[in-house]
């Protein structure tokens, strides 16, 4: 394998940099709250499943219980 010298790299990197699509402020905004959104809603929908879960297992262990 053919090794690079830093300057041929560091032209390379700058090179491959130029070709990159930066996304806007808006679209990095969308991305932002639709991030935020779906993880708040997860944590929502993961408490009502865990807190489901937990009185199903407390109903079952104070019925073994009695």
């Amino acid at each position: 394998m053919a090794r690079t010298s830093p300057g041929e790299f560091v032209r390379q990197v700058q090179a491959e940099t130029k070709k990159v699509v930066w996304p806007t402020g808006r679209e990095t905004m969308q991305t932002t709250l639709m991030v935020v959104l779906m993880a708040v809603l997860l944590a929502v929908f993961f408490f009502a499943l865990d807190s489901a879960f937990s009185g199903i297992v407390q109903f079952l262990l104070g019925f073994v219980a009695k």
